[in-house]
């Protein structure tokens, strides 16, 4: 089931004080960036950040995105200033971003 637009423009909302975050889509689901690095994703309306030490602090209940994925931590608060904290924790732990070849 592919995530509804309105459910990726809440996601957003919630995302409003983290620093130049951009959404791409991929095969209707919406992989979530911010200073271009890949955090998390809106899979089946539910939003999951990736397992790293920062979110594991915040967030407690892993979800798999789709069959074969490694485990996510779903996003259950709505608290936007947390969001973008933790947010900001989880981007020096995570790789750059690598740049496709045309």
């Amino acid at each position: 089931m592919a995530s509804s637009s309105e459910y990726l423009e809440y996601v957003l909302d919630l995302l409003a004080d983290v620093p130049e975050v951009s959404s791409r889509k991929m095969m209707g689901e919406h992989l979530l960036y911010a200073s271009g690095k890949l955090f998390g994703g809106v899979y089946d309306d539910r939003f999951l950040v990736k397992n790293t030490e920062a979110s594991r602090a915040v967030l407690s209940t892993c979800e798999t995105p789709y069959e074969g994925a490694s485990p996510m931590l779903l996003v259950d608060m709505e608290d936007a200033a947390a969001i973008a904290a933790f947010v900001a924790e989880m981007l020096p732990e995570l790789p750059e971003s690598k740049k496709h070849r045309k």
